[in-house]
């Protein structure tokens, strides 16, 4: 029998290479944009640099028979993996493919994930993932579960090694919904995405309620309600943009610093607006992003989770090109006042700065936690714990500015001293005490103003002497807790040169096997 030519060979590899660019085959591609979506190459290129993607198993097939598999093989089965460059900076990528039997996870797929899961840690380099799946290959029994298993460990290995980040532009059910929930990073687009354990078939047969798939595990839904999603946008162009956007805060692993970018905003520029930022009227909000922009470069501000828990604010900026997360009480929200699922919000995202080396700047404006039997039922005192645990248990640069209240136990979480703040600033507006004036002098003065003939003017007078002690930021400075009041227009040069000041900062935690975050 002759040989075959190495033309004939290069022919047939062009042959296969071209049979694996289609998936599931022009039909299903069709069917795949009719529903408004783009194909999983498609969102590659997106996402990556132009000409950087690398795939790897392009030829890997399923290896199932059961339930007329057999007849169903296409090469590099329900997903694409592989490497490329974000703003000329390594990545590895997934991303799974719908046309191929609904974007199933079957045996191999995990093992295409899990192969470029582990060049990640190995290499030290973030991972995206890009979800539209069905979930597990029924066909394939416990072999897809055991492909989904492999997927979440290693996305707990891989947690706080390096980021991770998921797009979800499919359906996203079962078990596998776990892969993404486990990531740093969640990104939904509005009108086809969905996460959901059980599906709306199965919610009805049970509870009997109605949903849409929308309805039930959409982007708003998620967004807005459960608080699972971190970022949603309209489309997927837009969507894939901003996780490029989102990626240039971060560095490669924990092992590194965020890149320091050149800055073209003046470290030094003062902003007098801020002065008058804070109103006269203790009981008038404000809004805390006007700060915020004030003091990042060119005033721009990456927020996540903008429309869920949004008495607390938290995102990425820049100040003087160094990446650092914010975290800041919203007066015009709530009264800024701290609940559980702003507790959960900071907690995690505290603990993504840290965990990344990303420097914390805490604005502070907290009357306390929020009261009531809700909140007491829900478990705020386990919520609430969170967010001290992390802050206490954070080893990167925390600068802190108190720009108004600072009460009681809110106090004390938010990057206060006595949780291993660094520098800490106040605002001569700062009020820092246990409580309000009214509400102390309610509890240390009840019998004196019970037994006096004008009840009204001796508590008036009596408040007015707490808020003179005490409702201001000098008597936590003449105690060490606050290193210096600032002028309010002066804040960005401030923060900007405490952190230059911790550039170098060392810090380490007892020697353990891990923490128990009171989850």
């Amino acid at each position: 029998m002759k040989k075959a030519s190495v033309e004939a060979k290069l022919e047939n590899l062009t042959k296969l290479k071209k049979q694996a660019m289609i998936g599931g085959g022009p039909k299903r591609i069709e069917q795949q944009r009719a529903l408004g979506k783009l194909t999983a190459r498609e969102r590659i290129d997106l996402l990556l640099d132009e000409g950087t993607f690398e795939e790897l198993g392009a030829f890997i097939t399923h290896r199932s028979t059961d339930f007329g598999l057999a007849e169903k093989e296409f090469l590099g089965d329900a997903v694409v993996t592989g490497s490329g460059k974000i703003n000329d900076q390594l990545v590895f990528v997934f991303s799974q493919d719908f046309t191929v039997l609904g974007g199933s996870i079957s045996e191999v797929v995990g093992q295409k994930v899990k192969q470029i899961m582990q060049m990640a840690l190995d290499n030290l380099v973030p991972v995206i993932a890009i979800f539209d799946s069905g979930g597990a290959r029924i066909q394939e029994g416990v072999w897809s579960l055991y492909a989904v298993g492999e997927m979440l460990l290693y996305n707990m290995l891989c947690s706080g090694v390096v980021p991770q980040i998921s797009v979800m532009v499919g359906p996203s059910a079962g078990g596998a919904v776990y892969c993404p929930a486990i990531t740093d990073f969640i990104f939904m687009v509005k009108g086809i995405s969905q996460m959901y354990i059980t599906g709306p078939d199965v919610v009805k047969a049970v509870t009997h309620e109605k949903l849409s798939h929308q309805e039930l595990g959409g982007a708003e839904i998620h967004a807005r309600k459960s608080g699972v999603a971190h970022f949603t946008y309209d489309n997927e162009e837009e969507c894939f943009k901003a996780v490029r956007r989102l990626l240039g805060f971060f560095p490669q692993s924990w092992q590194e610093k965020p890149e320091l970018i050149k800055s073209t905003d003046n470290p030094l520029r003062t902003d007098e607006k801020l002065r008058k930022l804070v109103p006269d009227d203790p009981k008038k909000a404000y809004d805390m992003k006007v700060l915020i922009t004030s003091i990042t470069d060119n005033g721009d501000f990456v927020e996540v989770q903008a429309e869920f828990a949004r008495s607390i604010i938290v995102g990425f900026g820049r100040m003087k090109g160094r990446s650092v997360g914010i975290v800041a009480q919203q007066p015009a929200i709530m009264a800024g006042v701290i609940d559980i699922d702003s507790s959960d919000k900071a907690a995690r995202f505290v603990r993504f700065c840290d965990a990344f080396n990303i420097p914390l700047v805490s604005l502070v404006d907290v009357p306390g936690f929020m009261p009531g039997s809700a909140q007491e039922h829900g478990g705020i005192i386990r919520h609430g714990a969170k967010l001290i645990y992390a802050y206490a248990e954070a080893t990167v640069p925390k600068v802190t500015v108190i720009t108004r209240k600072a009460y009681g136990g809110a106090y004390i979480v938010m990057s206060s001293k006595h949780l291993r703040g660094d520098i800490n600033f106040a605002w001569p507006t700062a009020e820092i005490a246990v409580m309000g004036a009214e509400g102390a002098v309610n509890i240390i003065s009840r019998n004196t103003i019970a037994a006096s003939d004008k009840p009204e003017e001796i508590k008036q007078q009596l408040v007015n002497e707490y808020e003179e002690r005490f409702s201001n930021p000098y008597f936590a400075a003449a105690r060490g807790y606050i290193d210096d009041v600032i002028d309010p227009a002066e804040t960005r040069n401030k923060v900007i040169r405490a952190l230059e000041t911790l550039e170098n900062k060392v810090s380490t935690n007892p020697k353990r096997k891990h923490g128990n975050i009171p989850l």
